[in-house]
C-alpha cells in the first residue's frame, strides 16, 4: 500500500482515538457516579479492559499462529509503555491522587500478578530450572485469578471518602452505555488503523518480530489507553486514569497471557533480563511513586522519573536492533 495513504490511516486512526477517549471518560465517570461506583473500579474494569481489546486481538492472533514472540512481547511492551509512558505523561500533566485503597490492594496485586506471571513463563531464566514457557494449566491458573480480582473489586468498589467528588452533570445510564460503547468502538478501530500503518512501515524496514511486537505493537495497542488517561487527566479524573492503567495491566497479564496460553503454549524464550527487569520495576514505581516527591500523590516529579526510564529502556531496545 503506497506511504501517503498509510498515513492517512495513520492520521484517521488518531482522529478516532482522541475523540473515543473524549466519549469513554464522559461515559464511564457518568456510570461510576449514577450506579454509586468509585470512578477507579469503572477504570479498572470497563475502561480498563475495553481499551485492553486491541492487546487482546493482537496476542490471541499471535497465539492462534505459534508467533510466542508477539503473544508475549506486546503484553510486555504495553504493560511497560501503560505504567513508564502513559502514566509518566499523565502524572506529568496533572498530578494524580493515590488512595489507601490504591496502596493496600490495587497496586500490590499488579506486582503479585506480574511476578506471578514471571516466575510461571520464565523459571528457567530466573531460577535455573524447568522451561521458559506459559502452559496451558500455567493459563488456567492466572484466568481463576483473574476472575477473581475482578469480583472482588466490584464488591468493595464503593466511592471512597478520599475520591474527589465532582459536580458534573449526571447522563442517563443508557446515554453513559452509548457514550462508552462508541468510545470503545472508535479507541479501538482507531488503534487498530495505526496499528496496521505502523507495523507495514516497520516490517518494509526489516526489524524483528520481538521488536515490532514490543515497541510498536505495543504502543499502537496502548493508544487507547494513552488517550483516555490524557483525557481523564485533563477532566481531573486522576483515580478514573489510574483504574484504567492498572485494570489493563491485570488484563494484559492474567486474561490476555492466560487465554493465550490456552490457545497455545507460549515460550518466554526471546524475553531476556532486560525485558523481565524493566516489566517488574515499571510494577515497583507505581508503588514506590506513594512515597516519592509528596505522598500518597502520583506528582510529576515521579511521572518525570518514569519518562526517563521509558528512554532509557527505548533506547536500550534500538541499540539490540
Amino acid at each position: 500500500m503506497a506511504l501517503p495513504f498509510q498515513i492517512l490511516l495513520f492520521l484517521a486512526g488518531l482522529a478516532l482515538i482522541v475523540f473515543g477517549a473524549d466519549w469513554l471518560v464522559d461515559g464511564a465517570s457518568s456510570l461510576a457516579r449514577k450506579w454509586g461506583i468509585s470512578e477507579f473500579v469503572i477504570g479498572l474494569t470497563i475502561v480498563g479492559m475495553g481499551t485492553s481489546a486491541p492487546e487482546m486481538v493482537v496476542s490471541f492472533l499471535g497465539a492462534l499462529s505459534g508467533n510466542a514472540d508477539i503473544a508475549v512481547g506486546n503484553v510486555f511492551g504495553s504493560n511497560i509503555f501503560n505504567v513508564l509512558l502513559i502514566l509518566g505523561l499523565t502524572a506529568v500533566i496533572a498530578p494524580m491522587p493515590i488512595t489507601r485503597e490504591n496502596l493496600r490492594r490495587d497496586m500490590p496485586f499488579n506486582l503479585v500478578a506480574t511476578v506471578l506471571v514471571l516466575l510461571l513463563g520464565a523459571t528457567a531464566l530466573l531460577l535455573g530450572f524447568g522451561d521458559n514457557r506459559l502452559s496451558r494449566m500455567d493459563g488456567a491458573i492466572l484466568l481463576v485469578l483473574f476472575l477473581a480480582y475482578i469480583l472482588y473489586s466490584f464488591r468493595t468498589g464503593k466511592p471512597g471518602e478520599d475520591e474527589p467528588a465532582s459536580d458534573e452533570k449526571v447522563r442517563s445510564p443508557w446515554m453513559a452505555v452509548l457514550l462508552i460503547a462508541a468510545g470503545l468502538g472508535a479507541l479501538i478501530g482507531g488503534g487498530q488503523l495505526f496499528v496496521n500503518s505502523a507495523t507495514a512501515i516497520a516490517k518494509a524496514l526489516g526489524v524483528s518480530d520481538k521488536f515490532i511486537a514490543i515497541t510498536i505493537l505495543a504502543g499502537g495497542t496502548s493508544m487507547p489507553e494513552l488517550a483516555t488517561c490524557v483525557v481523564a487527566a485533563a477532566k481531573k479524573k486522576g483515580q478514573l486514569a489510574l483504574g484504567n492503567i492498572l485494570g489493563s495491566n491485570v488484563f494484559n497479564l492474567l486474561l490476555i497471557l492466560g487465554g493465550s496460553a490456552l490457545i497455545h503454549p507460549l515460550s518466554f524464550a526471546s524475553m531476556s533480563l532486560v525485558d523481565i527487569g524493566v516489566l517488574l520495576l515499571s510494577a515497583l514505581l507505581m508503588i514506590a511513586s506513594a512515597y516519592m516527591g509528596r505522598k500518597d500523590q502520583l506528582d510529576r516529579f515521579d511521572g518525570i522519573i518514569f519518562l526517563l526510564c521509558e528512554a532509557a529502556y527505548f533506547t536500550w531496545l534500538c541499540i539490540q536492533l
